[in-house]
């Protein structure tokens, strides 16, 4: 049977090669490559500073730690996003506060965000869904009005723009490179800012509180002095995958590009399919579409998947439940807040297979199994 994934890293003898000549160093913790990534990073997204972590998550936690937000603190973040976002709030000793967002694009908005503002929101952390830059312009000014922290959840954008600036540059800026994400290092993340004391705080909790990396410390006068200012984790990326990153990022524009030209396919092929709703691009955003998510009926969308899995084509779905559908979170919500987008959107969004080599054959089968199952 014919077997299409969601997605598949787009791996060449580049990775393969960078792998062996570090693995041949014998350097192979927090190194030379971490340096050459975040410098290559944040010279991309147009930011002073990048620090190379384990995951996007990570990146989300220090947002939090490194800007001393206590329980007492309300952080604004849409219902509709994966459970890190979340997660990273209430770990890093804040509480969080669920958004709507916006059917069309999948992203919060400003007037969403608004509703939520109170007395003790501190910080508002928008997620740039699936590929897509939210609507900065509006937010900005809340942010302003409000003076709140403004924190990126950028897992799912890289490279895309908001009136060519790059979502993530905003304000910190918060990476994923899984191997669904536009570039990976298979576990891995970064945090951007402009900021130079908030980077060294976050150099601090990343290396158990170690204000000298061992890297830093090889050519010291006594580098097995070790002295800890702060209680901190280890949310470090080792030398070994911060090389493929440095090889991926190369090859990000690329790989964009070709991610665009199979949802043009998508969104030619599948526009005049019956009980489908495309993704729409907002004026002045581009999408990479790290996601192609399409909104169908909700009576019919487990069948659907049932159906194309069964096909060997890898749908899935991001995200459901929503945030605030779950045990977990539902405290979370505010009860004069309406979520009523994000529960739409939980409940019909389907997420197609979609990568940089994707072939066209792969792209028509996925388009006929589709037309076959609504007509």
């Amino acid at each position: 049977m014919k077997k299409i994934p969601l997605c598949v890293p787009s791996i060449d003898k580049k990775e393969y090669e960078i792998v062996k000549k570090i693995l041949k160093s014998k350097w192979l913790t927090h190194g030379k490559y971490n340096h050459l990534f975040e410098e290559n990073f944040s010279k991309y997204l147009g930011v002073k500073y990048a620090l190379s972590l384990n995951s996007c998550t990570s990146a989300l936690e220090l947002a939090i730690k490194a800007n001393n937000l206590k329980k007492v603190d309300e952080v604004i973040v849409p219902s509709f996003t994966w459970v890190a976002s979340a997660n990273a709030i209430i770990n890093g000793g804040a509480t969080p506060v669920f958004c709507d967002s916006n059917i069309d694009t999948r992203n919060t908005t400003a007037e969403n965000i608004e509703k939520c503002i109170t007395k003790k929101t501190k910080a508002l952390m928008i997620v740039h869904y699936g590929g897509q830059s939210c609507e900065m312009d509006k937010i900005l000014k809340l942010v302003k009005k409000y003076k709140l922290i403004l924190i990126e959840d950028s897992a799912e954008t890289i490279g895309s723009k908001w009136k060519n600036k790059m979502a993530g540059s905003f304000g910190i800026g918060c990476f994923s490179f899984f191997p669904t994400k536009n570039i990976t290092t298979g576990e891995g993340g970064m945090i951007t800012s402009n900021d130079k004391k908030f980077i060294d705080k976050c150099k601090l909790l990343i290396a158990h509180g170690i204000d000298k990396s061992t890297f830093q410390r090889e050519n010291a006068n006594k580098p097995w002095v070790k002295i800890s200012v702060l209680a901190g984790h280890n949310f470090r990326l080792s030398n070994l995958l911060a090389g493929i990153g440095y090889e991926q990022l190369k090859k990000l524009k690329k790989l964009n590009m070709q991610r665009m030209k199979v949802a043009k396919k998508y969104l030619k092929n599948l526009k005049d399919i019956p009980n489908i709703i495309l993704p729409i691009t907002s004026n002045h955003a581009t999408h990479t579409y790290q996601t192609f998510s399409i909104l169908v009926p909700k009576e019919k969308r487990e069948n659907l998947l049932i159906y194309l899995n069964s096909r060997g084509i890898g749908a899935s779905v991001h995200f459901t439940p929503a945030l605030h559908q779950q045990k977990l979170f539902k405290k979370y919500k505010k009860k004069d807040v309406s979520l009523k987008n994000a529960e739409i959107l939980s409940a019909r969004s389907v997420s197609l297979p979609i990568y940089p080599d994707m072939k066209d054959q792969d792209i028509n089968f996925v388009c006929k199994n589709l037309n076959f199952f609504f007509n």
